[in-house]
């Protein structure tokens, strides 16, 4: 297998392009058809476009190959919850995620919404905070309910917000036992 082309393929990925994901990692799959990573790269891409049953197929492929492969379990788990057909909005790269002391945190929700909105989400998928006067709600950006913020961070952003304080939130773990998300501050 080429290196080179697997590269391109992840590249592709990490920056959102997943009609170049499926085009490279169809290429990779012409050379080499039981590639588990290329296989698994180009399911997540169909489902990124939109193609949620041919990303199931996919998925379902690998595990033919291999049966105990956590990456196909945990996609299609997901994807057999996922009920619309357009791709997902994320478009954040992975240096969105880094970590600043003081900056940024990652929170586990509480009180979650929907399974069928969470089983929607995705890592790097941007959501809202939204301030009540004793709690945080955490939104999808169409205003679905997602969860709420543990009530003594809660407080904390409640009057940070007030006093002008801006954030970024993004999905980091969207899964049934839990959803957690990383918040950056962008103007404190």
């Amino acid at each position: 297998m080429d290196p080179e082309l697997a590269q391109r393929a992840i590249t592709a990925a990490l920056n959102g392009d997943w009609h170049q994901a499926v085009k490279v990692n169809t290429q990779i799959l012409q050379i080499e058809p039981d590639n588990i990573d290329a296989l698994n790269r180009i399911a997540r891409a169909y489902c990124e476009i939109g193609n949620v049953e041919k990303a199931k197929r996919t998925s379902k492929k690998v595990l033919k190959i291999d049966p105990f492969n956590g990456i196909a379990c945990k996609c299609l788990k997901k994807w057999e919850r996922v009920n619309v057909t357009n791709g997902s909005s994320s478009k954040t790269g992975p240096l969105a995620f880094l970590e600043e002391p003081g900056k940024t945190k990652i929170v586990k929700l509480i009180n979650l919404g929907d399974s069928k909105i969470i089983a929607n989400l995705d890592c790097g998928d941007e959501v809202r905070l939204i301030p009540h006067s004793h709690s945080v709600s955490v939104t999808t950006m169409e205003g679905k309910h997602v969860g709420k913020i543990p009530d003594d961070l809660a407080m904390r952003l409640i009057n940070l917000m007030r006093n002008g304080g801006t954030y970024q939130t993004l999905i980091k773990v969207a899964e049934p036992e839990g959803v957690k998300i990383f918040i950056r501050g962008i103007f404190l």
